[in-house]
């Protein structure tokens, strides 16, 4: 392919990218009018009779062009199959079907839902085609039913418009669920009050699903240890759910957990195996059927039955968009390298690239996406072989011991050189790197790809060989464990701007290219302002306030130039999920933030529900707390006082006779919170728990010179804080509203929004702002995550007002929504 034909490619790719960044859609007659443009431009390029510069740059812009058209037409047309605002939060009768594997938890069951009709108040209504709907056994009138793919059912439900939490660094459920093609999520209605599901039958969709189903369910009731049968679940259905939250952070830290999950790793190697394994047998018939190799040569037939097999295994495991975009990836790389032109690897890569985001534009914002092609080109340029490559040389009389062994080797610099080279990927990506991972990954890809995987593929035509998989996943574990307690086994590092990430990304390429190692050493230096880089921190005297998204709950982080405090842990999701595992302790860790001091208000679990994963990241941290007596640290007592970098902080509440002689609290729980002020010469922030409005009026009556210019909503904005008495005591002029979005308490209530709208206080509510950080140095303006990084697949967060009015100092607090921490 000529240099035109790269600059389409990479004009394509390009054009994705940039449509990929608007906050808002264009309208459709838009993107047809780019598609046009691309068409004519296209033309044009094809009219030159030389290929100049020029005509590689009109090829660029073609490409562009293609790119911005197509990716946003279909975003356009997809925008439209969502839940209308009035159908929110209301009870709807829905006939559909299960249409997915159900993801069973401790106390739920989730699975996505294909709506054939819906009614409204006897009314037929239109929803979005697919759903994810949760069946949550607390609270349930009756027992679990027997949720199976494919089958049929009647149902009441509530639903709402898709919406995530919006934190820097964090997971963007909302792009995920877009990607998915879901345009509501939602829960079973199942009170004693509510209609009980109606099964209709078995519809005869989705004949993959059940099966895997059925594998899935044979697997749990064959192997006793629910750990090792979630792991063989994972690896033969795609079932990743099964995996528990202790084996998930395991195989994170070995640098393993790619090999536990049908991610793109997985069905690469698959396909590689399967490939082998063909070759192997197409030269052995040769033997008997010589005419066989003439009419088809061993490469061909290796490579396109590796492919075929890849393809199956990622339909029987869910066919997921990991294992999409590797199929399509190795088809492609397979086609071209069996064609009878060589083409350089630079195109094979860059086309590779290109129907990979002709499938799915918005695979380029997945992490796997850039860990994929990133490892598949350095393996082109460092000279290692192509993926699906049957390499067999017909005058090779050595030993059949030392093919073996030089197959080996070949292996071994190969995961050598992946594991050096995506080492900065992997920091920039996730903020972490696994020190024992090389070593973890040799011996944990051959014995997870030939051993484990095919003892529980064959599992599923003789079940006896899943016990057999079971002792070969325990034993695994085992090693896995004692390499996780090595000193130094995982290395947690902030997360740094693009420019810094983007040259440790080329300098670790650079390291492991077949160059003098003079030329090799200019990549360490690329790699240095990578590993010495540290976010920016208050200045001394001045602090910031971070109120983190964690939905129905609260979590905030106070920073000064050396110091770092955690108010409250996050809410408690569930049983086996909490805000502190999935919210905070990654924010931290992506921020550079290690904790001096936590202090958690009280014991309600929508304030301390992540503690365990807070304590367990950093034990070292000192714990406050209102319930001390129950273990978790020293209590939290009015009169408490320390001085970080110039900044004061202060416990006000509760006061030592609040607890009686052996620590436990004489009050109610919300009458406990910790209260504390931060402050230095000209601002104050205040942080309160749940303190109600008796608790605050004592408080403000006692201490009248107390003045904040923030405070954090007493009560999430409950009608039972927010005294009026407070208010006119501390005179705050911005409010932090940390709330879930469409909570089912009715928070912040507009009672206390009538309060603050009549005092010309300005506020922000999590659902609409995300993470809300706030700066002494700058006290009239709040940053919020959401606004600042907003997409065009990301929800409005309406249904909560937000009221960011001009104050009487004239500032409107919204004008500037600067970089958050670490953005």
């Amino acid at each position: 392919m000529a240099w035109p034909g790269l600059a389409l490619l990479s004009g394509w790719v390009l054009g994705i990218s940039l449509q990929l960044q608007q906050s808002a859609l264009w309208s459709s007659e838009a993107y047809v009018v780019a598609m046009v443009a691309a068409g004519l431009c296209s033309g044009l390029a094809l009219s030159l009779r030389r290929w100049a510069w020029s005509g590689v740059m009109l090829a660029l812009v073609c490409g562009a062009l293609l790119g911005v058209g197509v990716t946003g037409w279909r975003a356009s047309q997809h925008a439209d199959d969502v839940l209308a605002p009035r159908l929110e939060g209301v009870d709807i009768s829905v006939t559909g079907r299960v249409a997915s594997l159900p993801q069973r938890g401790a106390d739920s069951v989730r699975f996505e839902w294909v709506v054939e009709a819906a009614t409204y108040q006897g009314q037929a209504v239109r929803l979005p085609e697919r759903l994810q709907l949760g069946w949550y056994t607390r609270g349930a009138a009756a027992g679990v039913p027997d949720w199976r793919a494919g089958d049929r059912w009647r149902l009441t439900v509530r639903l709402r418009r898709p919406h995530g939490n919006a934190n820097p660094h964090g997971f963007d459920r909302e792009r995920w669920l877009w990607e998915s093609g879901i345009g509501a999520t939602g829960y079973v209605r199942n009170g004693p009050r509510d209609a009980p599901p109606v099964f209709l039958g078995a519809s005869g969709w989705h004949p993959v699903d059940v099966g895997r189903q059925s594998v899935s369910d044979g697997i749990r009731d064959r192997v006793s240890d629910a750990r090792s049968a979630g792991v063989l679940a994972a690896l033969v259905v795609g079932d990743q759910s099964a995996i528990e939250r202790d084996d998930w952070e395991l195989f994170r830290d070995t640098g393993v957990a790619h090999l536990m999950s049908i991610s793109g790793l997985h069905v690469t190697m698959f396909a590689w195996l399967a490939t082998a394994l063909l070759g192997h047998g197409w030269r052995r018939l040769g033997r008997v059927w010589p005419r066989a190799l003439l009419a088809l040569p061993v490469p061909r037939v290796a490579a396109a039955g590796g492919v075929a097999l890849a393809g199956a295994y990622a339909l029987f495991s869910g066919w997921g968009v990991p294992a999409q975009r590797t199929v399509l990836m190795l088809a492609v790389v397979v086609a071209l390298r069996q064609s009878a032109r060589q083409w350089p690897w630079p195109t094979v890569w860059l086309l590779a690239m290109a129907v990979v985001l002709a499938w799915d534009p918005w695979a380029l914002l997945q992490a796997g996406f850039w860990l994929s092609f990133v490892a598949v080109g350095i393996l082109f340029a460092s000279g290692s072989r192509a993926p699906l490559q049957v390499e067999h040389d017909a005058n090779d009389v050595a030993p059949r011991w030392r093919r073996w062994m030089s197959s080996a080797l070949k292996r071994l610099r190969e995961q050598a050189i992946i594991t050096v080279a995506l080492a900065p990927l992997t920091l920039l990506l996730f903020g972490q790197m696994s020190l024992v991972g090389l070593l973890a990954n040799l011996l944990a890809i051959p014995w997870v790809t030939l051993v484990v995987t095919p003892l529980a593929l064959g599992g599923v035509l003789l079940p006896p060989l899943w016990d057999a998989a079971a002792l070969a996943v325990q034993g695994l574990g085992a090693l896995l464990m004692g390499m996780a307690r090595w000193p130094w086994a995982t290395v947690f590092s902030a997360m740094a701007p693009w420019p810094l990430a983007l040259g440790g990304v080329l300098g670790g390429i650079l390291l492991v290219q077949r160059l003098p190692w003079g030329v090799r050493a200019v990549g360490l230096v690329m790699l240095w302002p990578l590993w010495v880089w540290s976010p920016a921190r208050p200045a001394a005297g001045e602090f910031e306030v971070l109120a983190i998204d964690v939905g129905q709950g609260s979590a905030v982080l106070v920073r000064t130039a050396g110091h770092n405090l955690l108010y409250d842990t996050g809410p408690r999701y569930g049983t086996d999920s909490d805000a502190g595992q999935r919210v905070v302790v990654p924010l931290l860790r992506a921020l550079g933030v290690v904790p001096d001091t936590v202090v958690v208000s009280h014991r309600d679990s929508d304030h301390s529900g992540g503690s365990p994963a807070v304590r367990e990241a950093w034990p070292k941290a000192r714990w406050l707390s209102s319930f001390a007596a129950e273990g978790l640290g020293e209590p939290c007592v009015s009169g408490q006082r320390w001085v970080w970098d110039g900044v004061a902080f202060e416990m006000l509440h509760p006061g030592p006779e609040m607890y009686s002689s052996d620590g436990q609290g004489l009050r109610s729980s919300n009458a406990m919170s910790c209260v504390l002020r931060v402050s230095h010469a000209r601002e104050a922030a205040w942080l309160s728990g749940d303190l109600d409005a008796e608790g605050e009026t004592r408080l403000a009556l006692a201490r009248p010179d107390l003045r904040a210019s923030l405070m954090l909503a007493p009560h999430h904005g409950s009608a039972s804080s927010s005294s009026p008495v407070l208010l006119n005591t501390l005179r705050p002029t911005r409010v932090l509203v940390q709330t879930g979005y469409r909570n089912r308490f009715g928070h912040p209530a507009p009672v206390v929004l009538d309060r603050y709208r009549q005092r010309g206080i300005a506020w922000v509510a999590s659902p609409q702002c995300g993470a809300a950080l706030w700066r002494s140095e700058q006290p009239n303006v709040v940053h919020c995550h959401r606004e600042h990084h907003r997409r065009y697949w990301n929800h409005p967060g309406d249904g909560v007002e937000t009221n960011l009015e001009p104050t009487t100092d004239g500032d409107s607090g919204a004008g500037n929504l600067a970089q958050l921490p670490g953005d």
